[in-house]
Order: C-alpha cells, then sequence, then structure tokens
C-alpha cells in the first residue's frame, strides 16, 4: 500500500504544477483527492467514449485467436464489475451489483448502460474524497475472504490503475481496426488570447 501512496503522491506532484500552468483549477485544501478525481474522471470519460465509438460487431473482437483474452466486450463488463466492486468497499457499502457478472452481457447496449450504471456509482466515491478521508483506514474482504486494512484512498487508487490499464487493452483493439482511440482524437481548439 505504500506504494499505491507513493504513486498518487508523485503524481500530484507532478500534475498540480501542470495544472497550474494551463489555468486549470486545481484545491489546495485537498491535493491528492483532486489529482485523484480530475485523473479517474479523464480516463472515465476515454472508456465511455470508446465504449460508445466501437460498433457491436467488434465487442466480440479478439487480438488474437486466444480463446483466454478477453474480447472488446468483456473488457468492458470486467471495467463495470470492478468499478461496483472497488468502489461500494471504498464507500463502506454492500456491492450493489453482487450476482450480476458483466463479463457475459454480449450486446453493446447493455455493456454501454453497465458501464455507465458502474461509472455513476463510482463517481460519487470520487466527488466525496478528500485527503483526509483518503487516508482513513477502512476494511475490506480480499479475494481469499480474509480482511484487510487499508487506506480508502487505496481502492480508489487501484481502481483508477485498474480502469487506465484495461483503456490500454481497448486502445490495442480499437488501432487493430484502424478506430482512432478516445484519448487520441483531435483536441479542441482553445481561444487565443492577446498579451
Amino acid at each position: 500500500m505504500k506504494k499505491v501512496l507513493l504513486v498518487v503522491l508523485l503524481g500530484t506532484w507532478l500534475v498540480i504544477p501542470a495544472a497550474a500552468q494551463t489555468g486549470q483549477q486545481t484545491s489546495p485544501k485537498d491535493p491528492m483527492a483532486t489529482w485523484l478525481r480530475n485523473a479517474y474522471s479523464t480516463n472515465r470519460n476515454y472508456i465511455r467514449r470508446s465504449a460508445e465509438k466501437v460498433p457491436e460487431e467488434l465487442y466480440g473482437l479478439r487480438p488474437g485467436p486466444q480463446v483466454e483474452v478477453r474480447t472488446f466486450g468483456q473488457i468492458l463488463g470486467h471495467l463495470a464489475n470492478f468499478n461496483y466492486l472497488w468502489c461500494s468497499q471504498a464507500k463502506g457499502e454492500k456491492n450493489p451489483n453482487q450476482g450480476n457478472d458483466f463479463e457475459k452481457l454480449t450486446s453493446k447496449a447493455a455493456l454501454v448502460r453497465a458501464l455507465s450504471d458502474a461509472f455513476t456509482y463510482c463517481d460519487s466515491a470520487y466527488t466525496a474524497l478528500t485527503d483526509a478521508s483518503g487516508v482513513e483506514i477502512i476494511s475490506v474482504t480480499q479475494e481469499n475472504g480474509r480482511q484487510a486494512q487499508v487506506p480508502r484512498m487505496s481502492l480508489l487508487v487501484l481502481n483508477y490503475g485498474h480502469n487506465n490499464e484495461h483503456y490500454g487493452n481497448l486502445v490495442t483493439y480499437m488501432r487493430i481496426k484502424s478506430i482512432v482511440p478516445a484519448s487520441s482524437e483531435p483536441r479542441p481548439q482553445q481561444p487565443q488570447t492577446q498579451p
């Protein structure tokens, strides 16, 4: 967990000066939570746009013939599953998705809806996060059934990192089909200011 918090701190130190240069607002009161919230929001939007952009006939796409590799659609379902898992733990709530496995969905509409609902659920965990609440130690149940004591922010960093890792997978699938990923789309032109 120390490594996770070190990554958050390093990211904060790198992003806050850059944000100040571009005129973006940062919260001096909660710099770590602000950085994580912004990073999560950016990545969430890339994943949402990718899910919407890829046509349904490519939701079954695998980058190769390996059966054990997830399809594009299964990655989206996997992300929905784990956003519910980690955000519910960070919020101290029962997972509202228990019993559903979104990786088994095959239609684009159902997967986009599941992913959107999962992100909406997670948004409130990131919105409520402060530096103080992020370092609170909470109890979580691990995959092996054991309880672990972790800082709340570590779950949200884990969730963001997991989303980011799988966004990289989605980019590969999109590039195979010559689809420009959301993070590589042209940026809107910013108005030029006169000195």
